[in-house]
């Protein structure tokens, strides 16, 4: 649809909110996914400034498939109570439903199947799901049964109060001990499937920390201060240490092909109805452990 502009400097999510039938949300998740063409120029910023006599081309996504189906899958359950969940995902399932992929043995279907209730939030095709990992990324997902759960952990993932901490196994010898990367992220030019540094981005901000060193690989500590799509893996890119088995990204193939070695195993946050601080840590999957305890045989 083609929509003239008939103020002066109004932002774009909200100008395309009013003039259809999506929330500002939707409108901002739909701008920076897929663009929006404002005379003719693609933008991804939903906070672009129009002017009057602006031309605005837009598509409204097509809507979701009716509902997500429980499937009968094992899901690993750190801990549980009437408002949320974490989850220790494996690595190789994907998180819900989208784009082209239409299985059912995302972690929604095992979650319908196994657990009783889940936030309504984020619609049929994503209920409870208050943050992602990515298919090959394992590690502890938190999952809310509530939609008051949901707003309130959601919130404390956006104002960092909720800590994310992840181990990667990265290709080459980190210079540093530690340090931060704050490089922002946007999809990439040269490749719409793929997230790359990009001054146009939005901030993302990543701690990171040595753990060990094994001389062509270095084990990780990543801390997320920011969560954008494929974050770890596009700094770790862009240190020019692509974390190990990630063929997106240039990771190194010779240890693992089977997806990143990157692990979610440290959560923080705070229970939405008691208050408590909670910590929840899961080992890393043995895959993951067998090449370190490998590489440390090499350099004992």
């Amino acid at each position: 649809m083609q929509y003239t502009v008939n103020d002066d400097n109004i932002r774009l999510d909200v100008f395309l909110a009013r003039e259809t039938s999506l929330t500002r949300s939707a409108v901002k998740n739909t701008v920076e996914s897929h663009g929006a063409f404002v005379n003719g120029e693609r933008r991804t910023k939903s906070g672009f400034d129009l002017k009057r006599g602006d031309v605005v081309d837009f598509e409204i996504p097509q809507p979701e498939p009716l509902e997500a189906v429980a499937s009968d899958i094992p899901l690993d359950i750190v801990f549980e109570d009437d408002n949320f969940a974490v989850i220790n995902k494996p690595q190789g399932m994907v998180v819900h439903q989208a784009g082209s992929y239409r299985a059912n043995d995302t972690l929604v279907n095992a979650l319908l199947f196994n657990l009783k209730n889940l936030s309504s939030i984020n619609g049929v095709i994503r209920p409870g799901i208050v943050h992602r990992l990515d298919k090959d990324t394992s590690g502890l997902i938190v999952v809310a049964k509530t939609d008051e759960a949901h707003k309130n952990l959601a919130s404390q993932i956006e104002k960092k109060t909720a800590r994310r901490i992840y181990y990667a196994l990265t290709d080459g010898n980190f210079k540093e001990d530690e340090g931060t990367v704050d490089a922002p992220i946007a999809r990439s030019r040269k490749d719409r499937k793929k997230m790359a540094v990009d001054e146009n981005g939005r901030r993302a901000v990543t701690r990171f920390k040595v753990l060990e060193r094994f001389g062509a690989y270095t084990l990780v500590r990543c801390e997320l201060e920011t969560g954008r799509t494929h974050q770890i893996r596009v700094h770790c890119a862009y240190l020019h240490h692509p974390v190990v088995g990630d063929a997106v990204y240039g990771g190194s193939q010779t240890l693992y092909k089977n997806g990143q070695l990157l692990h979610a195993k440290r959560l923080e946050l705070t229970s939405p109805t008691t208050g408590e601080r909670m910590v929840f840590e899961c080992d890393l999957p043995d895959y993951f452990a067998k090449i370190l305890e490998k590489l440390r045989g090499k350099t004992s």
